[in-house]
């Protein structure tokens, strides 16, 4: 959506495959994208999980606890029970292991909040980067000219969803983060509802998109569901050559 905001002359065709809402992840409580605090507590390089870090930092290539990498890939990256290859999970947590971690990339940095749940996204790193603080596309909806779009995302993605099992908002509905303030201050982020308000906006404005939703699938159904996947974007682009 960026490249599409600076470039939109550029492209033929754009395919969005599980994208990140356009007002990033985490901290917003509607499908406007409104921030739940002004500092979007909930945001940034203070939401990743300690484990996930440390087993990132220290190359864990295990299964024996919930929060490795491997684990995190075949819990939520996939839909269980699918299981990769295992020549192919071997170079998908190679991929994992590849990221580089600390304050300037991954998670990046972070400031304390007195909102909850107590953190407040910092300047540097990927999750600062996806922080609605500094993302906000919803002026791809009046970018000209328009590329047809292509949506097509996992019918149970655990990780962009309304119901996102990394989102503060639903945490603290489910009671695994205490002192979640309720509903109207900070309810789920409506992940797939932004999505899909964004796109609307666009057809107003006299773009065109299609949703294509697989089901069975996770965050990855281009691994998931390839040939459900492969028929939807080849039928695509060969509507766009």
């Amino acid at each position: 959506m960026q490249y599409a905001i600076d470039h939109p002359t550029d492209l033929a065709s754009l395919t969005f495959i599980d994208p990140v809402s356009p007002y990033g992840f985490g901290g917003t409580k509607d499908v406007a994208g409104t921030p739940c605090y002004l500092d979007f507590a909930g945001s940034g390089g203070g939401t990743a999980n300690p484990d996930f870090v440390r087993f990132l930092a220290t190359g864990e290539r295990g299964s024996d606890n919930p929060n490795c990498p491997r684990s995190v890939l075949n819990a939520f990256y996939f839909k269980p029970p699918f299981r990769a290859a295992p020549e192919r999970e071997e170079v998908f947590v190679s991929a994992m292991l590849s990221t580089r971690v600390g304050e300037g990339f991954y998670p990046g940095d972070m400031v304390p909040s007195p909102n909850w749940p107590g953190v407040a996204p910092g300047t540097k790193g990927i999750n600062n980067a996806m922080s609605p603080r500094y993302c906000n596309l919803s002026g791809f909806a009046k970018i000209q000219p328009k590329p047809d779009v292509l949506w097509i995302r996992g019918g149970d993605d655990q990780i962009v969803s309304d119901t996102s099992l990394f989102d503060f908002g639903f945490l603290g509905q489910l009671g695994a983060v205490p002192g979640w303030p309720g509903m109207e201050i900070y309810p789920p982020q409506p992940m797939v509802g932004q999505i899909r308000a964004l796109l609307e906006a666009y057809r107003r404005e006299g773009g065109k998109w299609n949703e294509e939703v697989v089901a069975g699938a996770g965050h990855s159904p281009h691994i998931e569901k390839p040939e459900e996947f492969r028929k939807a974007f080849f039928a695509f682009l060969e509507g766009h050559r």
